[in-house]
């Protein structure tokens, strides 16, 4: 089909029967549609314009589509086409029948007519076209005339939708001073009209406000810069309005605005400069080191690392040793700090000049030499008056313990630095010097000794003296004062400590008894040597000699070996210590030396070791020890008791004795007794007890084992399980349990044990370990028997005594 016959009203008519035409009402096509399908058509639409002229076209089958259309938005129900059989004769024998897209809801046909009708407005926004189905049925048979034949219905578009921007708001940031057309932002906007039919949705755009600093193309929508050497400092943020238009911008189209903030960034093309050319202070000549003198400012237009500077202060005037600057990172500010002491009398003004630069300069926009500028400070000094200053920050002096009394220390001084000297009075400050062993000359000075010295007592004096003025506000200042005292050699050495040393039976001559120790208060111990040796008439002692070790310590051995507690029990020996000072000073001591039966491991139970033993012990460890001693005796009653009581009750009955052996890898025998009536369980194993003891013919004497009781309860209470005198102990015990054949032989085994440091009794009772056996049926052997305990053996039927 052309397009000319789309747009104008005509009837179509072929020459093949059954053909169905679709009639088009041209009334409601618009005349500048119309002109403009006549110019693209040529004659043959003109001719169909016309509506004077029938053309024929090929034979088709016989529904022939059209395309028809429908302006949006009107809202009168109109006649938009008509679809027509050339079956039908007017004699109402055919009915058309609508279908698709919209049919019965937007759009209906005429059953009879075959005229398409409108029953709304339409949006072409939301639908562009309409695909919909025509059919003729004969209204006799209800059978289709013609195969079903399909056309389209287009909503055509009218400006009715006003043109949106997209990605508002709007915000964009420049450089000061950007050359003219620098892009600021691009703006688009968008039309929902239709873009191919006229000018509904061309858009053009301008700007309605920000003139003359910037334009926009009207096409792209970009937005640029018009005006060179924009300022941040004279206006840092601008308002862009942008206006589109539809239909070209002509009349009768919709418009729409939106806003562009610009932002002018900082650049540097501003240099400091200082407001003020002189800039005067005054400061107090006792200001301490730091304190902060004033502070410069330097302005600058620029904002953030454009504006940071850096101030100095020249060096060729000679004033900027005394002064410092230093920039506050915060304010950009120029603040001055005293460097070093003021003092009035000397230098009463100072002159300098200060100078702030850019670190960032810029040579773009200005020359190097405008990043700076310089300005001039002048600083006066306040006279104060001033405490008095002595010449010495500290004084040391060093004077000899024997010092008379009067003599004179040192002096120390101090003068006014003020202009007005005023007078200085001394004093010495009672709190540092407490025993008052100096004094002071309050006009002078002069510090001499008020007390004897000695210094073993204080060896060295820490004082402050005090120097005041005696006019106007009387200010004072003090120093310290160290006096160390000498030492003079004015202390005899003495012995360590209360020596009492013993000598064993049966020592062998040259052998060392007792190692010797001295102390002297005068001097360390590093710095001190002694001699040792006996007096003149004791230097050929028969029996002991002295022996200088020549490391401050001397021991004294015999000379002889027969030291008998028979013959004597104790030898005095005088012994002389002698120092090395200047002059040699000495002291002598007389030891008593004792004699003493030891132990087999060496070990004095009496005279020199009791005493040492004793002075350690508590008073609840000596009532604990006196407590085992009574329970001990009362023991060995008991056990004495009972072993008469048992021995008569065996020979009274007839009590079958047995005495069992053991195997010969034991040197021991084990001992069982039994009464009638008491059966014992002989078949069990045999239970080893103490080696058989060699008879020895010495008893030991009654003080003798006491003497060894009480050393043994003592060390046992002393000493731990792992030192070396507790299990030289132990094996001294088993050593006297497997020779002395004094000892009864219980049938228990006799047991030792520390019993730790806290323990009050100390005891070693042998009974502690002693098992109690009940009765029991014998089990291999129900006869009753006992068996004879052996005889002590050494030992008569008598008692034993301790």
């Amino acid at each position: 089909m052309g397009a000319g016959e789309e747009m104008h009203a005509r009837t179509v008519k072929m020459s093949t029967p059954g053909v169905l035409a679709v009639v088009t009402v041209f009334s409601m096509i618009p005349g500048g549609l119309l002109s403009d399908i006549r110019d693209t058509q040529g004659l043959e639409g003109q001719q169909l314009a016309r509506g004077s002229t029938v053309l024929h076209h090929r034979q088709k089958r016989g529904w022939i589509w059209k395309q028809l259309f429908v302006q949006e938005e009107d809202p009168t129900s109109q006649i938009i086409g008509q679809v027509k059989s050339d079956s039908d004769r007017g004699s109402f024998t055919i009915k058309y029948v609508l279908s698709g897209e919209g049919a019965g809801d937007v759009f209906k046909i005429d059953e009879n007519s075959g005229e398409i009708w409108t029953l709304k407005k339409l949006d072409r926004e939301k639908k562009a076209f309409y695909v919909l189905q025509a059919q003729a049925i004969n209204t006799r048979t209800e059978e289709p005339v013609e195969p079903q034949s399909e056309f389209i219905i287009k909503v055509q578009d009218i400006n009715d939708n006003a043109p949106q921007f997209l990605n508002e708001p709007y915000v964009s940031s420049i450089p000061e001073m950007s050359p003219v057309g620098t892009t600021v932002a691009q703006v688009t906007a968008t039309d929902a009209d239709d873009p191919m039919f006229g000018n509904n949705a061309k858009l053009i755009y301008s700007i309605l406000q920000g003139e003359p600093y910037f334009s926009v193309q009207p096409k792209t929508g970009i937005v640029v810069t018009s005006w060179a050497d924009m300022n941040r400092e004279a206006r840092e943020e601008y308002l862009v309005v942008v206006q589109v238009k539809d239909m070209l911008g002509l009349s009768g189209g919709y418009s729409s605005t939106t806003t562009v903030t610009v932002t002018l960034t900082d650049v540097n093309d501003n240099g400091p400069t200082f407001q003020q050319h002189v800039y005067t202070f005054a400061l107090p000549e006792n200001a301490a080191i730091g304190t902060t003198v004033g502070r410069i400012m330097a302005e600058d237009g620029d904002i953030g690392s454009n504006a940071k500077m850096t101030y100095r202060l020249e060096d060729d005037l000679n004033e900027s040793s005394t002064f410092k600057i230093e920039t506050d990172p915060v304010t950009q500010e120029g603040v001055i700090l005293l460097a070093m002491p003021l003092d009035y009398e000397s230098k009463r003004r100072y002159t300098m000049v200060a100078e702030a630069a850019n670190n960032h300069p810029d040579t773009r926009f200005l020359p190097l030499d405008e990043f700076s500028d310089r300005t001039t400070l002048k600083i006066f000094v306040e006279d104060v008056d001033e405490p008095p200053v002595f010449l010495s920050a500290l004084y040391e002096w060093k004077i000899p313990e024997n010092a008379a009394v009067g003599t004179v220390v040192g002096t120390v001084s101090a003068r006014d630095t003020d202009t007005v000297k005023n007078p200085i009075r001394y004093s010495i400050d009672k709190k540092t010097d407490a025993t008052n062993a100096f004094k002071i000359d309050p006009n002078n000075g002069t510090i001499a000794i008020a007390k004897a010295l000695d210094r073993e007592t204080a060896d060295w004096h820490n004082m402050s003296v005090e120097a005041k003025e005696t006019m106007q506000n009387r200010l004072s200042s003090s120093v310290a004062v160290f006096i160390t005292v000498l030492d003079v050699n004015d202390n005899v050495p003495r012995l360590a400590r209360d020596y009492q040393p013993y000598i064993c039976e049966g020592t062998q001559a040259g052998e060392l008894i007792h190692l010797l120790s001295a102390v002297d208060p005068d001097k360390a111990v590093e710095e001190h040597h002694f001699y040792y040796s006996m007096v003149p008439q004791e230097r050929i002692n028969p029996n002991f000699t002295i022996r200088d070790n020549q490391d401050n310590t001397a021991g004294i051995v015999a000379r002889r070996s027969t030291f008998t507690r028979k013959d004597q029990t104790q030898y005095l020996l005088p012994v002389v210590v002698t120092d090395s000072g200047t002059p040699a000073l000495s002291s002598t001591t007389t030891l008593t030396i004792g004699v003493c039966s030891c132990l087999p491991a060496g070990h004095c139970p009496t005279a020199g070791v009791e005493a040492l033993a004793l002075s350690g012990v508590s008073m609840q460890t000596l009532v604990g020890i006196f407590v085992c001693l009574v329970t001990l005796t009362a023991l060995s009653v008991l056990m004495l008791i009972v072993r008469r009581h048992r021995r008569k009750q065996q020979e009274g009955t007839d009590v079958e004795v047995k005495e069992l052996e053991l195997p010969d890898t034991f040197s021991q025998k084990v001992l069982y007794y039994g009464e009638r009536g008491a059966g014992l369980d002989f078949c069990q194993p045999p239970v080893p007890l103490r080696p058989h003891p060699r008879r020895r013919d010495r008893k030991l004497r009654r003080e003798e084992v006491r003497a060894s009781i009480r050393m043994s309860l003592r060390e046992s209470h002393l000493i731990g399980p792992e030192d070396e005198v507790f299990r030289q102990f132990i094996l001294d015990r088993l050593a006297e349990a497997d020779q002395d054949p004094y000892v009864p032989p219980f049938d228990c085994l006799r047991t030792y044990a520390y019993e730790g440091s806290g323990s009050s009794s100390g005891s070693l009772s042998s009974l502690d370990s002693c098992l109690e056996f009940e009765p029991e049926k014998p089990v291999c052997n129900s006869k009753p028997y006992a068996v004879r305990l052996t005889p002590w053996f050494g030992g008569a039927e008598e008692d034993t005594f301790f």
